[in-house]
């Protein structure tokens, strides 16, 4: 019985969190557009406002019991700049990784313009827009990591299938190739699982889960660009080396 109330305590943890969202995509995010009128700043402010909502969520989680965490390397992530891969195993995982990341920048499902919970939200934060213009959606991304966003990249492109197989599109490497910058890679590992694809979002596990976060060195780009004939044999090594990195180090996350 006792466990069964903390699972409806867990569940209502993430409700909570889920309101919040949609409560300043409705409420505070909108009023952004009329106080602040010019663009930059008006997105310098909501990046710090979502930064400091995300890491007020995350703490409400662990507070519910929803899961606790463990983050190594977070100091890595305090520059300008940058371009954080990260494989993709959760729903929250870019909650988290936005509640660390200065003024994070990230690719956007383009149905969330057209929420009304979150619509105000990412127009005001001039997040990039997923459209099906696959070659400006990469120039937008290279423009972000070029003029100092940190911009956040899932390279699986969805969250990870429940089976835990790992697939990367080869756009972020291309990104990365193009501006040319290094990667900071990033490596996610929650158990139980929780927030998975393909489950609803209420039907969370027995007990709490573990989140670990890894902040890894940055890979250096030159030794896959120096040699390459071009751009996309660089981007096809570079996908390839960092698919033997999510598969090979999250796995060892696993176990330790």
């Amino acid at each position: 019985m006792f466990k069964r109330i903390q699972w409806y305590w867990r569940v209502f943890g993430v409700a909570l969190s889920f309101i919040a969202i949609g409560v300043g995509g409705l409420f505070i995010f909108p009023l952004l557009h009329v106080v602040i009128r010019q663009r930059q700043r008006r997105q310098d402010v909501a990046r710090d406002l979502i930064r400091l909502a995300f890491r007020a969520i995350v703490r409400s989680m662990c507070a519910f019991g929803v899961f606790q965490y463990q983050a190594t390397g977070l100091s890595r992530l305090d520059r300008r700049g940058l371009l954080i891969l990260a494989n993709h195993p959760t729903l929250i995982d870019i909650v988290f990784l936005m509640a660390f990341v200065p003024r994070a920048d990230c690719i956007v499902k383009e149905g969330l313009w057209r929420n009304p919970f979150t619509r105000a939200t990412v127009r005001a934060a001039g997040y990039i827009c997923n459209r099906d213009d696959s070659v400006r959606l990469v120039e937008d991304c290279i423009t972000s990591v070029r003029h100092g966003g940190n911009l956040i990249i899932f390279p699986e492109g969805t969250r990870t299938p429940a089976d835990g197989s790992i697939s990367l599109k080869r756009g972020a490497a291309n990104i990365a190739v193009r501006v040319p910058c290094d990667i900071t890679p990033v490596l996610v590992r929650c158990a139980p699982p929780m927030l998975v694809k393909g489950e609803p979002w209420w039907r969370l596990p027995g007990q709490t889960s573990r989140y670990r976060f890894d902040v890894r060195e940055d890979i250096d780009i030159r030794p896959f660009v120096d040699g390459a004939a071009n751009e996309v044999l660089a981007a096809r090594r570079m996908t390839a080396h960092l698919r033997e990195l999510f598969v090979k180090e999250s796995d060892y996350l696993v176990g330790h």
